[in-house]
């Protein structure tokens, strides 16, 4: 396992991301196992003038929340296809 755990892809909308991260652990049979998770962000400068983000939204950062999302997930279809001898079976549970 590596102990550094880098984003793979990032998605933008304006100040709302979506960033695909590939992660490591065991199958219940102690096999290790590739998965990808998906964190979703908006980013907003504060009373300092320093960026920040959190994971609350207003009701105008839903459509770009929603084109993020989708495209990430276009992006792990597509990844799961092109990596269909992948060690990460979509229907087995990862423990962590």
């Amino acid at each position: 396992m590596t102990s550094e755990n880098k984003p793979e892809k990032k998605f933008r909308a304006g100040a709302i991301s979506a960033t695909v991260w590939l992660n490591e652990g065991q199958t219940k049979d102690g096999k290790l196992a590739q998965y990808r998770t998906i964190s979703l962000e908006r980013g907003y400068k504060d009373k300092n003038d320093e960026w920040k983000s959190t994971n609350s939204f207003r009701i105008n950062d839903l459509p770009k929340a929603a084109l993020v999302l989708n495209e990430a997930y276009r992006y792990l279809v597509l990844k799961q296809q092109e990596d269909s001898d992948s060690a990460y079976p979509i229907d087995e549970e990862i423990v962590i």
